[in-house]
Formats: structure tokens, sequence, C-alpha cells
């Protein structure tokens, strides 16, 4: 019988939670059961392993961020919904850094078709239609934004601009303009 409030929701938020506090490669089922005090089999009824709970904490991941983008783009466009979807990235990362680690785990096909991150897609080509862009460059400038997003983001936290004048901030700002500029200047192919 499973332990009282225990369920696959409740553990899957938990190992988010955990994902945040610990870092999301050190959350595994054990780990998972010290956090409830319960025996590791206990969870197997709720969870097939490690890797279905990172897989579920993933998913999550991609569902919050997908929901946050979708409201704060909603009535923008330009540079203005650029940067909007821009800061969502910035501050989920900030205020949840296992869960964004989370939200870039690699899904197997199937399991990404259904996922959230199809919604990040076709939130970041509309931003796109308002730059004007043919493919193949739409497909190009997407690939730049994620990476320019990911990797800003990612030497933030790792505290890469920390040590230096301008702050982070202005430098953030000076990318997302130096962003709009480019794409807007882009001729189609």
């Amino acid at each position: 019988m499973a332990r009282a409030g225990l369920t696959t929701e409740r553990l899957v938020q938990a190992g988010a939670e955990l994902a945040d506090e610990v870092g999301f490669d050190e959350v595994t089922v054990s780990a998972l059961a010290r956090r409830f005090d319960v025996k590791v089999a206990s969870l197997y009824s709720h969870l097939k392993n490690s890797q279905d709970l990172k897989t579920r904490i993933a998913l999550l991941a991609l569902e919050e961020l997908a929901d946050r983008a979708a409201d704060a783009l909603a009535g923008r466009a330009g540079k203005d919904a650029l940067i909007a979807f821009a800061d969502v990235y910035r501050d989920y990362a900030r205020e949840h850094p296992g869960r964004y680690t989370a939200a870039r785990l690699r899904l197997d096909p199937e399991t990404a078709a259904a996922s959230a991150g199809v919604r990040h897609a076709r939130m970041m080509r509309a931003i796109l239609r308002g730059y004007d862009l043919t493919e193949p460059d739409e497909t190009h400038a997407v690939r730049l934004l994620g990476s320019v997003f990911h990797g800003y983001v990612s030497l933030e936290a790792s505290g890469g601009f920390s040590h230096s004048a301008p702050g982070s901030q202005e430098s953030w700002e000076w990318t997302l303009d130096a962003l709009d500029a480019l794409l807007r200047a882009r001729p189609s192919s």
C-alpha cells in the first residue's frame, strides 16, 4: 500500500524543489525517499526509476516556463516580446536553477513532441514573425536566440559576470538590443 499523501505529482514537485536546492544531477529516487522519510521501494508505485523522475521534472519545468512565457508575451510584439521572452528564461533560471537545468534534459522524440517544448518553439517563432524572416533564416534565428539566452544565463549563474563592470543587467539589456538590431537588419533569404 502506498504511503498516504504520496502521489506522482507530489513526488515530482518535491523532486523539482530538491533539484533547485541541490542541483538537478543530484536528484534520485533515493534522495527523494530520504526527503519523505520513506523506503525507496515505496516510491516505485509512483516512479519507475531516477530517470523517470528526472524526465517528469523536466516536463514540469518546460510547462512552468511555457506558462510564464505565454503570460509575459500576451499583448506584446517585436522587441518588447523578444525582451519579455528572454526575461522569462533568465528569471526562471535565477529562481529555479535545478528546474532550469532539467528543462534542458534530452527527451526521447515522442516525449519531446508531447511536451511543452513545442509551445516554446511556437512562441519563439511567433516573436520572430515580427522580424519578417523567412526560412531557413527563421530557424537560424530560433537557434541563435536559444543559444544566446541559455549561454548568458549559464555564464551568469556560474558567476562569470560578477567580477567586473558594467553590471550583468546592463550587459543583458545590451545583448537583447543587439539581437533585436541583428534580426531587424537581416535581409530575407
